[in-house]
């Protein structure tokens, strides 16, 4: 409740009184309070749904008789990945903004999986398969992951063999990708002993060449060092199936023009990027 008074800009007070006005019209209760916390009731979950179906469609609206199907024009959100979208996403936006005078974009980079609807997003970059039926998603590209390491970390240690030979090595984890205890592989899981734990992948990178150890990150997180030969990648006959990376977007009511000529300039172009960044 709080939060909601922050962001309409009224006092707490004043939205604790309205929500008390619409239940006492509803004849029912939306929220229930415990000793931790708020949440709805089911007459609440369903309200809010009824409520959000119809501002999609008062939102529809508008954007038809302002002219948002006729051309792309208009403020357009878009969600990646951080380090995706710094290396592929926003190259293409830029250039997508100099094809499209009329179109703002406004880049979300962050790695958790954003709620396009509840967060007011247009699109996204997603990697993974999708789950959630109401998304329509077009692939871009395949995703994998990779174990890598320093020519000098390989000469001084040894080059594994077998995923089970990870046991032997230092590593270095990124812990928004996996565990700092264990690596999971097709048909096994290794214990491994992980010297240093990051939260970026940037940052398992560079202590990796900088020959500390092995470590794991996505494909497209390692392609430059990997191309220039500052890391050496391993154990390739022993990676997990590539996952997809798209674009996915709402797949109710009419795409906007701006999202729609978005998805047309960007996915070839992301298409090409991932193909030329493939080891």
């Amino acid at each position: 409740l709080a939060a909601a008074a922050r962001q309409l800009e009224q006092p707490l007070a004043t939205v604790s009184r309205k929500r008390s006005s619409l239940e006492g019209l509803l004849k029912t209760r939306l929220i229930a309070r415990s000793t931790r916390r708020l949440e709805l009731t089911d007459a609440g979950r369903d309200y809010l749904g009824a409520a959000r179906q119809i501002l999609e469609q008062v939102d529809e609206a508008e954007r038809a008789a302002s002219g948002a199907y006729a051309r792309a024009r208009g403020e357009l959100v878009i969600s990646a990945p951080v380090v995706f979208g710094r290396l592929h996403l926003l190259p293409v936006v830029v250039e997508f903004l100099r094809e499209y005078p009329e179109v703002d974009v406004r880049l979300l980079q962050a790695d958790r999986v954003v709620n396009l609807l509840e967060e007011h997003v247009d699109l996204a970059l997603r990697i993974g398969e999708l789950a959630d039926s109401s998304l329509v998603a077009l692939k871009v590209g395949e995703i994998r992951r990779v174990v890598c390491a320093s020519p000098d970390y390989l000469g001084a240690h040894g080059r594994p063999a077998l995923p089970a030979d990870l046991a032997q090595h230092v590593c270095i984890s990124f812990e928004g990708l996996m565990s700092a205890s264990r690596w999971t592989f097709p048909g096994t899981s290794v214990d491994i002993h992980s010297r240093l734990v990051v939260t970026t992948a940037e940052s398992a990178l560079v202590a990796a060449q900088m020959g500390l150890g092995v470590t794991r990150v996505l494909s497209y997180h390692a392609a430059d060092a990997l191309q220039a030969g500052r890391l050496e990648r391993l154990l390739p006959d022993h990676e997990p199936t590539p996952v997809p990376a798209s674009l996915i977007y709402p797949s109710q009511g009419r795409l906007p023009m701006k999202c729609r000529a978005f998805l047309d300039f960007a996915a070839p172009r992301l298409r090409e990027r991932l193909r030329s960044a493939q080891l």
